[in-house]
């Protein structure tokens, strides 16, 4: 971690209020910590504007009784195999799989390899968690 540098900011009384509030129910322990998690999460959206590497997690939940959607899902991502990190299959229920496909690579790529999935026929949610590989925060 690089030094810690002082600064000041001028915000309306207000404001500033509603954002103490909203940091206490999200459980920071800083004004400092919270003001650096949004500057993170700003630089994080660059990323993936520029085309930077990047770093997500894609989500899905889908029936696995579904005829022929498991092996569809496979072969999605065996198309986008050399973003694909890792991949977790979990069961819920008798029907219900929840799975999580951890990727790296281009964000365009990998906005693309989500919507494939989450437009396949039979899957019920799919949902991606935009993340950085951390080489820039």
């Amino acid at each position: 971690m690089s030094e810690l540098t002082r600064v000041s900011v001028s915000l309306d009384g207000a404001l500033l209020e509603r954002f103490d509030r909203q940091i206490e129910k999200d459980g920071y322990p800083t004004r400092s910590k919270a003001v650096a998690d949004l500057i993170r999460e700003s630089l994080v959206e660059q990323e993936w504007e520029c085309g930077a590497e990047v770093a997500a997690a894609i989500i899905l939940v889908f029936d696995h009784h579904k005829r022929d959607l498991s092996h569809k899902l496979t072969h999605i991502q065996h198309d986008y195999h050399a973003l694909i990190i890792s991949s977790q299959h979990i069961h819920l229920d008798h029907h219900n799989c929840l799975e999580i496909v951890v990727v790296r690579g281009n964000p365009q790529r990998v906005r693309e390899l989500s919507d494939r999935l989450k437009g396949t026929k039979g899957v019920k949610y799919c949902s991606l968690a935009a993340a950085s590989t951390g080489v820039e925060l």
